[in-house]
């Protein structure tokens, strides 16, 4: 068994797909088919069940890529430590956050700080951005979720209020102050369940017995002013949008218990981060405490 073999069996493994795995690895299809039945010869065991011309990734080969996934990072976790040790290369970073929009309040100054560092930012659902962190696949997290899964270690970064957010002309817009009573009948514009602006709706109606009115369910919380300012529906935003420019709408308060949100970052535990990663996460801890603390203005 070499190393050869065993990344690729974690790309077949990964997407049980010879075809793909052999495109992803621009390798020939029957010489990766090749690899993975001298693999499994080696080991004496099948790690895939065939399903005609598909196949499945089995117990055996689930116990395996479990053990292939941490051997592999492991090394890769090496070579990086030993660059940053050498001090030879850049670096790079890759971040993942389920709105991209919160990096804004750090990239900058990180990129001017370090303008040779390769950043790459990768924005999906919460739940697939923790299964990319797992994997090691990304190198932080950016959640406004908390995110308890062994291996995984984080900081929070800033707990803001969130506000109800209101269109122009709103019969609400002139007030300061709501209670969750007077919005049982208004139209909400909001993300799916996966994500925390409908986690905090759906927890503030609980103790009314009531579900609320949807007017739009999205997978993209930074659209959700724009939304609001055309008249489709109220929503909640967190107060870091106040002062962003951007579309017209009226700001209050609203009467309920930790009506807020935390933000937070993650990243694997007892995995060796890269200096670059280490960088961007203590310049996002320094950046987002000012803002807290009312040293630096917020914004998205």
């Amino acid at each position: 068994m070499d190393l050869l073999q065993l990344r690729y069996f974690r790309a077949v493994a990964r997407t049980e797909h010879l075809g793909r795995a052999a495109t992803q690895l621009r390798v020939a299809q029957p010489s990766l088919s090749r690899t993975i039945a001298r693999l499994e010869a080696d080991l004496g065991v099948p790690l895939f069940d065939r399903q005609g011309r598909g196949i499945r990734l089995n117990r055996f080969g689930a116990a395996f890529l479990a053990r292939v996934d941490r051997a592999l990072g492991e090394l890769d976790d090496a070579r990086t430590e030993l660059a940053d040790l050498a001090g030879s290369g850049c670096g790079s970073v890759v971040v993942a956050a389920e709105n991209l929009a919160v990096l804004r309040t750090v990239l900058g100054s990180y990129l001017a700080a370090y303008p040779d560092v390769a950043v790459r930012l990768s924005q999906c659902s919460p739940e697939e951005t923790a299964t990319r962190l797992q994997a090691g696949t990304v190198d932080l997290a950016v959640l406004s979720q908390r995110l308890d899964r062994p291996g995984i270690a984080g900081r929070d970064l800033i707990t803001e209020e969130v506000l109800l957010a209101v269109p122009p002309g709103h019969r609400l817009a002139r007030r300061r102050r709501v209670p969750v009573s007077e919005l049982l009948s208004e139209p909400f514009v909001t993300t799916g369940p996966d994500y925390w602006p409908r986690t905090l709706l759906d927890r503030l109606f609980a103790p009314t017995g009531r579900q609320p009115v949807i007017a739009c369910e999205g997978d993209e919380p930074a659209s959700l002013r724009g939304l609001v300012a055309l008249g489709l529906g109220v929503g909640l935003l967190p107060a870091m949008a106040r002062p962003s420019p951007g579309a017209r709408v009226s700001w209050l308060h609203v009467d309920a218990p930790d009506c807020s949100r935390t933000l937070s970052l993650y990243w694997r535990e007892g995995a060796y981060l890269p200096l670059s990663a280490q960088r961007f996460r203590d310049m996002a801890a320094e950046r987002f405490a000012a803002i807290e603390d009312g040293r630096a203005p917020g914004g998205l």
